[in-house]
């Protein structure tokens, strides 16, 4: 299995358990990582034969819109949107961090971190 990274994918959401983080809003970095066979892409050089990365990044910019209490509830709508969509993936693992997160003290960020496999077991 080969892998694909977008990595640092930033959006400003609306998530959190507290209203004002509902309100106010946030910023969130987004890494992604999806294993998938690339040996007939690397031949064909064809699109049509590769895993679209433009497009899972498009079905993470819709998740990141939906306003959500918790980080792991929009890592896990995210994983099951790119397996719905996407054709010939094995493996993808998402990281959400909150930069700045509201917590009492200085903290850069906060971050969850989910994978799934094909066969729909997370870990």
């Amino acid at each position: 299995m080969s892998v694909i990274q977008i990595e640092n994918m930033e959006f400003y959401a609306y998530h959190g358990h507290f209203r004002e983080e509902q309100i106010v809003g946030n910023r969130f970095l987004v890494d992604l990582w999806i294993e998938t066979d690339m040996s007939r892409p690397a031949v064909t050089d064809n699109l049509e034969d590769a895993v679209n990365y433009q497009v899972a990044y498009k079905l993470i910019r819709k998740e990141m819109e939906k306003k959500s209490n918790l980080l792991e509830h929009i890592a896990k709508r995210i994983l099951d949107a790119l397996f719905e969509s996407l054709v010939g993936i094995e493996k993808v693992r998402i990281k959400i961090s909150k930069m700045n997160p509201p917590v009492g003290g200085k903290v850069d960020s906060v971050s969850v971190s989910l994978g799934r496999t094909n066969k729909g077991e997370y870990f």
